[in-house]
């Protein structure tokens, strides 16, 4: 095969669909052949250029390529350091633990242990679900509607995605799945601080309850924002609430954080924003720097792992820890964790002004660069909360106006219809600004005619 077949788009996309399983997803619906990318730019084989607001799912906090990434790989290959040591002490890994507990909340840091698990988010969430039933001796977890935690079997259970689970007979393990306040549609009808406050008590009755019928739980697991869920901010009160009552039911909070960490949501980690110290933090994407790295950091108390007790191949990739590195010295040298709240601020204030105009954005929320706009159907009659039913197939349409366009985003959400935006926290104002225009010209262009 030439080189002139090897980079000829069409060919490779059409020997991809022939090649590869049923199971890819991104592939289907973002029809691009990066050959290569900077910063928030990817260039297609097809000559087009794209502004890039997925950031591989969220991991790559620098953008693409960023120099001091590219440094510190380069630099652990010109050293000829191993790159794969299993769990062995190596200088590149101490120095990473070092630097990612000086940015972990204080009261955390001082009394952690760090677990380096497989090099997905997933694993990560496996391992403290784990961690949390031997060191309590419990088997039930407390999850919630919405939650994504990924494709592994605890994991998966815990997830609220139906469609995720059922094909993969994945059992429920137990999990007590609860309702996720939010305002827009509220799961009491309610919304505000009321809906928290039944949210609240919700959970201190089925704790209190012995007739509930849940599995007495190991732990609780949340998102400090659901990303998958359809970008939904964990209200601050509730949040404190839910880790005052974990911590008097004697178990522990885990936070995944493997989306928010790292200044995604404009704090460095999702929990900043309630003030809240989870007993165990899940950490992937961003801290990898764009490589696979995933660990668990939790109090010493928990540390009750037998040798071997949760293993993975690929928990020693230093060309990552590398990168990570370097990456959250990069976020935390630069501010990068303000920066994102300011021009997160910034966006969604202008998505929402564009509302009047643009009846089809029912609901614009997030947090930082943790973006996303609720898709509805304007003509349709509006719930008691003023929330319109949703309409994934306008989002399809939004998603493919703003591609061809030449802006990279994707959908989430129950019904897939919340446009989410994931730009890297090194966005300029410009690529911002660009990146508005983009979205609000894709919804107008799709909302044209467009009937539920």
């Amino acid at each position: 095969m030439g080189v002139d077949e090897l980079h000829d788009p069409e060919g490779l996309l059409a020997r991809q669909a022939a090649r590869e399983s049923s199971a890819r997803s991104y592939a289907r619906h973002l029809p691009v052949v990066p050959v290569r990318a900077e910063g928030m730019l990817v260039h297609g084989a097809d000559g087009r250029t794209y502004l890039d607001c997925l950031s591989g799912a969220g991991s790559l906090a620098l953008g693409h390529n960023h120099p001091v990434v590219v440094e510190a790989v380069r630099k652990v290959l010109d050293a000829g350091a191993p790159m794969h040591v299993l769990d062995l002490a190596t200088p590149i890994k101490d120095e990473f633990t070092e630097t990612l507990l000086g940015l972990l909340p204080g009261e955390l840091a001082r009394d952690a242990r760090m677990h380096f698990c497989g090099p997905s988010g997933a694993d990560a969430v496996e391992a403290a679900i784990k961690l949390a039933r031997i060191a309590t001796g419990r088997s039930g977890l407390v999850a919630f509607t919405g939650a994504y935690h990924g494709m592994t079997a605890a994991a998966l259970a815990a997830t609220g995605n139906v469609s995720a689970r059922t094909p993969a007979r994945v059992p429920d393990a137990g999990v007590t799945r609860l309702p996720f306040p939010q305002d827009y549609r509220c799961p009491y009808g309610i919304g505000g601080i009321a809906g928290e406050r039944i949210a609240v008590e919700h959970v201190r009755r089925l704790f209190d309850d012995p007739g509930s019928g849940m599995t007495p739980p190991a732990a609780v697991i949340v998102e400090p924002v659901q990303g998958e869920g359809g970008v939904i901010p964990a209200p601050d009160g509730w949040l404190r609430s839910l880790s005052a009552l974990a911590a008097a039911y004697d178990m522990p909070m885990i936070a995944d954080e493997v989306q928010t960490g790292l200044g995604r949501t404009g704090e460095l980690w999702g929990v900043d924003h309630a003030g809240v110290v989870p007993d165990m933090m899940v950490l992937s994407k961003a801290i990898g720097g764009g490589l696979p790295l995933a660990v668990i950091v939790y109090r010493a108390k928990y540390d009750v792992w037998q040798e071997g007790a949760h293993t993975g191949t690929f928990r020693g990739h230093q060309l990552a820890m590398a990168a990570g590195t370097a990456t959250m010295r990069f976020v935390a040298e630069h501010s990068l964790a303000e920066q994102s709240r300011k021009l997160g601020d910034k966006l969604r204030s202008e998505f929402e002004e564009a509302m009047a105009e643009l009846p089809a954005i029912g609901d614009v929320r997030g947090r930082g660069l943790m973006i996303g706009l609720d898709l509805v159907d304007a003509g349709s009659a509006a719930d008691v909360l003023g929330a319109r039913p949703a309409a994934p197939g306008l989002a399809r349409r939004v998603r493919a106006e703003a591609l061809r366009r030449g802006l990279i985003v994707e959908l989430g959400g129950r019904h897939g219809a919340v446009l989410r935006l994931l730009p890297p926290l090194t966005m300029t104002e410009l690529e911002a600004e660009q990146v508005r225009d983009l979205v609000l010209d894709s919804i107008a262009a799709a909302s044209a005619g467009w009937r539920s």
